[in-house]
């Protein structure tokens, strides 16, 4: 019980969310309660989300992949409402579920990746290093938007990771996304090459810097496609623009 809704109301509310009503009544309802869950957890506040926590379990793991999409493109936005301690224990385990998901659903979650992951503690945020590699393989790979949109959300992740980490686990996806068979793939993965570099030497990590120099010149410049000399020579570029 709590005491900021009218009870009657929030009782009305959570029993919209009963898989069997969504059959009976109407298709859609779950997900526009998917769509509300939000706004009703800041109103009720961090210390009432034990009145919503059954609810949104139930929506993340609703049949219709909608529902499940709606949850995930504002997972972020509960995480800051609910604060570190419950989004570690709740949220976190939803999140998981949502990254093996449809591409429908794991977009969501990718748009915001970012704004997810740095409201984690350092150790818990280090664990999905291992799963980043994930998103560069999709259900369907003409879907170039979600390797581009993975490529602008690594640029704002690099500032959670020390450089050893970024040398080891998001140099290798940045290489992979700059040989992408899109253009546009390519070109915001150039941009984060040269993040990467920025990164390196701005905490003074010269001989990671100088490694990965001397791996996009062998990968690329010496690249026995033309593509691939192109794509050092727009690196380049690129890199010119920001010391510009």
């Amino acid at each position: 019980l709590q005491d900021i809704i009218p009870q009657p109301l929030l009782d009305q509310y959570l029993s919209m969310t009963d898989p069997a009503r969504a059959q009976t009544v109407d298709t859609e309802i779950a997900k526009h309660c998917a769509y509300s869950l939000p706004g009703v957890a800041l109103t009720l506040g961090r210390q009432n989300w034990h009145c919503l926590k059954d609810t949104y379990e139930t929506l993340a793991s609703d049949v219709q992949w909608k529902v499940r999409r709606t949850l995930a493109f504002s997972i972020h936005e509960l995480a800051v409402i609910l604060g570190d301690q419950l989004t570690a224990a709740d949220l976190v385990p939803i999140f998981n579920g949502f990254l093996k998901d449809l591409d429908e659903v794991r977009i969501g979650v990718l748009k915001h990746l970012y704004d997810f992951l740095k409201l984690l503690h350092a150790d818990k945020r280090r664990e999905y290093l291992y799963q980043l590699q994930e998103f560069v393989v999709t259900d369907n790979s003409r879907n170039w938007r979600f390797r581009y949109e993975l490529a602008e959300q690594l640029i704002l992740i690099l500032e959670l990771y020390n450089p050893n980490d970024v040398y080891d686990y998001l140099r290798h996806i940045a290489l992979t996304l700059c040989s992408d068979k899109v253009s546009e793939v390519r070109w915001i993965s150039f941009k984060l090459v040269v993040a990467i570099l920025q990164k390196f030497y701005a905490n003074n990590a010269n001989a990671l810097g100088l490694n990965f120099i001397n791996e996009l010149v062998v990968r690329f410049r010496h690249c026995s496609k033309w593509v691939g000399r192109q794509a050092f020579a727009f690196i380049c570029q690129v890199g010119m623009f920001f010391l510009c």
